[in-house]
This record gives C-alpha cells, structure tokens and sequence, in this order.
C-alpha cells in the first residue's frame, strides 16, 4: 500500500491524516492496517518510532466509528496496554486527534493521578481505554470498570511490560475479557518468553516484521568509549560541552543515580532535568514539557523513559550507564534519530560492563565503533543471560509504570482452566490518568 486512501479507511480518519500531513504509511501501517481489518490477530515486530501507534490505531478507530450504540457504563470497548505512564500519553496524545467531533470516548488511566478522577469518567463508559496494567487493576478492584464487553486488545511495548514485571497482571486481565475478541502485540523484540505470550494470547497470529529484532535506527550514527566509571561524568561534561544547544538524552541505571547526575550536570552549568520513578507524574511531564519546548540542554532519565518519550529535538543519546538487559540499549537510542532525523548515540562501557557491551553488540549483530579504546576492552567475556520478568509488587501492580472487521472483535476466546488462567490449547488475547473525550 503506498496511500492511506488505499486501506478502505473512513472519510474521517483520512480527513484527519491530511490535515496531519499523512498520506504515505510507514510500513508497520501498511501491513498491519489490512490484516486487522480484517479481524485478524496480528503480531508486529517494529523498532520505536516506526509509526505503531496508528498501526493498531487507525483500524481501531475505524471500528469504533462504526458502532451503531455507545459503550455501557463502566466498560471499555477496547483496551490498549502500555508498561509506562509516558507511553500511555503518548498513545492517547496520538489517537485524540482523531476523535475531535466525533461520539468516541477516550480515556487514559495510569498512576500517580487523582483515581476519584479517573473513576468518575470511566462511569459514563468508553470506546477506547488507554491504561497501565497496574492502575487498571486498581480500578477493576473498585468496580469502576468492567472488561467483559472489550472486544479488542493492543499490548503495545509488549516485551518491556514483561520486563517490568507485569506478566502476573496480564495474567489477571486476560481472563476479564470478551470470549470474542481481538488481539495486537507489538514488540521491538522476540524472546522465548515473548513466544508464549503470543502463542497464549494470540488465535493463529499474522507476524509482521519490518526491521530485525535489536536493529538500531538507521540514522543513528553510534560509538563506545571504554572509560573507568570515575572517570565518566568528566567526559560527559566535555562532550555535552561540544553540542551546546542540542538537547541531549542521558540514561543512568538508578532512580537515584539519575537525580544525582542531574544536580551534577547543573552545577557544572548545564540545563538539567530529570524523570525516573520518584517523580510524581505532574513532575515528570513538567520536564518533559521543558524539553520539548528547548528550555533544557540535558534530559537524564532511567529506562522508564527508554520507549514513553517522544521529542523529536533529541539529537544525542548517552548511554552513561549499560543496562543490563541488552535489548533496552536498543529502546534507549531509539530516542533520536526520530522521524528521518539523524542522530548520536555515545555508550560509556567500565570494566565491570564488558559483559553488558558484548552482549549488546550480540543483540543488535553488529560492532560498535570505537571512540576511546582501553587495554582492558577485550578481556572480558559476554555476561551471562539476565532474568527477563523480574516481578515485585512495587513494579507489576504499582501503575508507574483496535479494530477488527466492522466491530470489535468476532473471535473465540480462550477457556479458562481452574486457575482462571487460559489454557495453552486454545490460543486467546487477554489483557493507569488523564482524560481525553471528544
């Protein structure tokens, strides 16, 4: 498909995309659009900022258009999941336009908001429920909305939700659904874990696959420097210094470490913010909003903010600290090089992080180039294998964290065994806050 007016979509939806300056899908788009609008499963593999969020989006909304009657109260017709507060804004902030003079209902529930709020929007019912996993369930909990009329699922940055822990709530939500529905995944990554879940929430899924797992943005130009970690935070300073006026992404692996390094970064003379988990959601969007709007130089930021942010502006990204699991190094310099921008993507790698490096450069098969070279750089073999789903009450349920042919859904669902979990014989779709309506 090279148009969008070629995709069967509504006049309204291809009203808005005009007025948007869209005519051309990106690939993701072009696959995946057809395939579930045709009510099928649909399993996409895509690296950030490929235009995903219309992917499901579009034929999403096109169905929910097509509805005839409004939701019930405290319902949701259809339920996009996302691991993290930013990413859900995101999503929301991407499909709202789409729905200004139109009948839909769109709400946003994460957490760190007022739920009084959230609890009383949700009462009037809703098309299109954005949410993280853990403030939902806080929701259903309270009996302010119900799943058993959602007919469509979309777990989006599915791979970091299970990294995050959220595997125990999808567990809890899938059985909640409608018996009929439909079910994306998108992922960056394919990992045997990530198989399951498609194989125990997906009926006979259509795989699409636009760009190799752990592939780095094209136009992301990248480079190491073996450096010991007492010596970091004066490179960074002098390399910040290169770019003056250039909003740079920098990624420390701790909350606190990341709030450390900021006040640093200030005190040196730099415009510094920070966004990690110990920032109330008001705090977080605050600083994301001076980044956005060029007021900062530097943005550090843990990986919750490896797939939630979304400015255009980020032309370096700093991998001051490894993460330990490889393919977030991918998701963090995904953050520039965003829609046909170049980009700079600097690792500092110490000692005690060659394992980290090497299984970095496994993931994404290939050699990073060398800035600064050290004669330890090679001693150290790749790290073993991180465990992937690391759980905990604080991070699987804390909340920090559509479409179909013409309605939402037509599929059978998974029976459920005595657990209340679904049987791996019958493969199904399973399943926090602003507010946005038309």
């Amino acid at each position: 498909m090279t148009d969008f007016t070629m995709l069967g979509l509504q006049p309204r939806l291809l009203k808005q995309l005009q007025e948007q300056g869209l005519d051309t899908p990106t690939p993701i788009q072009a696959r995946a659009i057809p395939e579930v609008m045709q009510g099928k499963d649909v399993m996409g593999l895509a690296q950030t900022g490929t235009g995903k969020t219309l992917a499901f989006g579009l034929p999403l909304l096109h169905a929910a258009l097509s509805e005839g009657s409004k939701p019930s109260p405290k319902t949701t017709r259809a339920l996009i999941l996302a691991p993290t507060r930013e990413l859900v804004n995101q999503i929301a902030d991407g499909l709202f336009p789409f729905i200004k003079g139109t009948h839909l209902k769109l709400n946003r529930v994460v957490g760190g908001t007022s739920i009084n709020n959230q609890i009383k929007r949700l009462d009037r019912g809703t098309d299109i429920l954005v949410a993280t996993p853990g403030r939902l369930i806080d929701l259903i909990d309270r009996k302010a909305v119900s799943l058993g009329e959602t007919t469509f699922l979309v777990l989006d940055e599915a791979d970091q939700m299970l990294d995050m822990g959220f595997i125990h709530a999808l567990r809890q939500l899938v059985p909640m659904l409608a018996k009929e529905r439909q079910t994306m995944l998108f992922s960056a990554t394919m990992n045997k874990q990530m198989n399951e879940i498609a194989q125990s929430y997906l009926n006979n899924p259509i795989r699409i696959e636009v760009s190799p797992p752990g592939k780095a943005a094209d136009k992301v130009d990248q480079e190491v420097h073996f450096v010991p970690a007492g010596e970091k935070l004066d490179l960074l300073k002098k390399m910040l210094a290169g770019h003056r006026g250039d909003l740079a992404l920098v990624f420390a692996r701790t909350k606190h470490g990341a709030e450390r390094m900021s006040k640093q970064l200030q005190k040196a003379g730099f415009e510094a913010g920070s966004i990690h988990g110990n920032k109330s959601q008001n705090q977080r969007e605050r600083t994301l909003k001076m980044a956005r709007d060029g007021k900062l130089e530097v943005l550090v930021a843990t990986d919750v903010a490896a797939r939630g942010i979304d400015i255009p502006l980020v032309r370096h990204v700093y991998n001051y600290e490894l993460p330990n699991v490889p393919e977030n190094y991918v998701h963090r310099i995904g953050r520039t090089a965003r829609a046909g921008r170049e980009g700079k993507a600097v690792a500092f790698c110490a000692p005690t992080e060659l394992g980290e490096f090497r299984d970095i450069e496994k993931v994404m098969k290939i050699s990073i180039p060398i800035a600064t070279t050290a004669s330890w750089a090679n001693d150290a073999p790749a790290a073993k294998p991180k465990p992937q789903g690391r759980g905990g009450r604080g991070r699987g349920r804390g909340g920090n964290g559509g479409g179909g042919s013409k309605s939402f859904g037509g599929k059978q669902g998974a029976p459920k065994n005595g657990s209340g979990r679904p049987n791996r014989s019958r493969r199904r779709s399973g399943g926090g806050g602003n507010h946005a309506s038309a």
